[in-house]
């Protein structure tokens, strides 16, 4: 049976074509609905993931997992913006560590990539190498077409962009792409800005605890080694850990020029600076002894020149000033492929410097003090000596000389002279004494004691022991830096005699006059006539150099070889 509004049986119901059609316009916004579900499920899956970490590398990694599976990009990247408004920073995703390395060094914002740094806004592409700006692909680059990128503030400053590319089945990236992709930035603002913020949270406590451990070593009353060359090199080891650096140099002033010695070095090519003397260039470094601010410099080859670590490219120079007294400057450096120092490290090291230059001028009044204590029984020593045991020995001389004229005995004269001698050197070495005798730390090791143990130990093995002469004050040298150059010198030396010489006696003379340091060592071996090729002359002419000294050597074939060695004392 027809119905009753049916004009023919092959023609459909009048009511059935709106039923229809709403139906399948009920299905089309329920399956939007749902995909618009989907996609709000996978945001706050993807936030979540991204605010779940502090680390910032994980940070920025996490980013880039979940917005390529948010929105079923092949590829994705984050590229950090550095101060120079190129990207300091590139992580990718989708790229493994084999190919990566083919195509060669990350992107550093050219071509598409630059048009999200010079106009920080959503950007959509069909096809990005059709673009005009399209900078193209290095060789072994996967081929990309499709793209959306769109950039990441944190407060009010854009941190980065994020870029997609490669969308699966190779469709276009939607408007509700760029919408989602919008939203996961956003969020990714805040992320990174906690993560930054726990970074440098960190980063000050490690500061401050490099601080704590600086100054209480200094402060230490029981510490082994009062030197302020051990000081200097506490300081260095102390700021080498927050600032994570190649090396890490502790610099004292050798001149009021600009000129620094290298007095401590931590890290590598540490062994190479030591004692070596920088001239501060006339930009930058010399304000940072002068205003007493911490300063991160770009391009530390100006100062450290040749020799230093491979591709230095950031350096942190810090201020170590107290009360009126500059004691030097602190330096990190780091390599090109390090993060840049940040304003935390900027901030945290000068409040360092400023603890350790106090916590020097306090070490420094302290040596000083126990200096004065030591000097006031240095020179009650000196006196009794001088007016009583020399004056005693001296007063004998004079008697055995007397004794001339109650002998006739003709090996008298000989005997008396021989004695006279005796006591002449006793006199000379008793004065030597009292001259050596000086205000020094509670512990510390005098210069002329290490001098005899060098000896002692480089001429182990000879059958007999070399004649050392001690010569002046000695032990008033305070420079640790010239004190290591004159052991190593002496052991160079004599480890020479030792090899090549067949010496059957060695004198090593040392002697210190107002302005000089000087080390002479001589034997009586076969000799040479021109020197050998290997390293032991060049180094010990090199360390003379070092300090603006001189290095000789005179040898003649069959009579021996003698070495001079002096350097200036500041």
């Amino acid at each position: 049976m027809s119905h009753p509004y049916q004009s023919s049986p092959d023609e459909p119901p009048a009511a059935a074509i709106p039923l229809e059609a709403l139906l399948r316009t009920f299905m089309s916004r329920a399956d939007e609905l749902l995909m618009a579900e989907e996609r709000t499920r996978g945001l706050l899956e993807a936030v979540v993931t991204v605010a779940g970490e502090l680390s910032l590398e994980t940070v920025l990694k996490r980013v880039v997992d979940s917005a390529c599976h948010l929105l079923h990009a092949r590829y994705g990247a984050l590229g950090v913006i550095g101060e120079d408004s190129t990207l300091s920073h590139f992580v990718t995703v989708g790229i493994d560590q084999e190919l990566a390395e083919r195509i060669g060094p990350l992107p550093t914002g050219h071509g598409v990539l630059g048009l999200l740094i010079t106009g920080p806004a959503p950007l959509r592409l069909h096809d990005l190498r059709q673009h005009p700006k399209s900078y193209g692909f290095p060789a072994h680059h996967p081929p990309m077409k499709t793209f959306l990128g769109v950039p990441i503030r944190v407060r009010d400053a854009v941190f980065g962009n994020l870029y997609l590319t490669e969308k699966e089945g190779g469709e276009d990236f939607t408007p509700e792409d760029e919408d989602l992709a919008v939203a996961l930035a956003a969020a990714a603002g805040v992320a990174i800005e906690n993560a930054r913020l726990y970074e440098d949270a960190q980063r000050r406590a490690s500061w401050l605890e490099a601080c704590m451990d600086a100054t209480g070593y200094l402060l230490e009353d029981s510490r082994e080694d009062h030197t302020e060359h051990a000081a200097f090199r506490v300081v260095a080891e102390a700021a080498a850990r927050p600032t994570d650096g190649l090396v890490a140099l502790a610099l004292t002033p050798a001149d009021r020029n600009g000129t620094y010695t290298v007095a401590a070095a931590v890290g590598k090519g540490a062994g190479d600076l030591k004692g070596r003397k920088l001239t501060v260039g006339p930009t930058g470094m010399k304000d940072i002894a002068l205003t007493g601010r911490s300063t991160a410099v770009d391009d530390p080859w100006n100062l450290l020149g040749p020799g230093v670590p491979s591709n230095p490219a950031k350096l942190l120079a810090v201020d170590l000033s107290a009360q009126g007294t500059h004691y030097g400057l602190l330096v990190s450096v780091r390599d090109s492929d390090s993060e840049p120092f940040r304003q935390t490290d900027v901030e945290m090291s000068a409040v360092f410097g400023s603890h350790v230059a106090l916590a020097l001028a306090l070490d420094r009044i302290r040596r000083y003090r126990e200096e004065s204590v030591v000097s006031t029984d240095r020179d009650r020593i000196a006196r009794d000596l001088h007016d009583l045991v020399i004056q005693r020995l001296f007063a004998a001389g004079l008697s055995i000389q007397s004794l001339r004229r109650y002998t006739t005995a003709p090996e008298a004269p000989d005997r008396i002279d021989a004695i006279t001698d005796q006591l002449d050197s006793s006199i000379r070495d008793l004065r030597n004494t009292i001259y050596s005798l000086r205000a020094a730390a509670a512990g510390r090791q005098l210069v002329s004691s290490r001098i005899v143990e060098t000896v002692q130990s480089a001429s182990a093995s000879l059958p007999f022991a070399p004649h050392l002469t001690l010569i002046g004050a000695l032990d008033v040298v305070e420079d640790e830096i010239v004190i290591e150059h004159l052991l190593a010198v002496i052991s160079e030396a004599l480890s020479n005699a030792v090899r090549h010489s067949d010496a059957q006696t060695i004198n090593v003379t040392v002697g210190m006059t107002a302005d000089a340091l000087t080390v002479e060592v001589r034997d009586d071996g076969r000799g040479f006539r021109h020197p050998g090729s290997g390293n032991g002359l060049a180094n010990m002419a090199k360390r003379a150099a070092d300090l603006n000294g001189s290095c000789a050597v005179t040898s003649t074939p069959g009579d021996g070889t003698s070495l001079t060695w002096s350097v200036p004392l500041r």
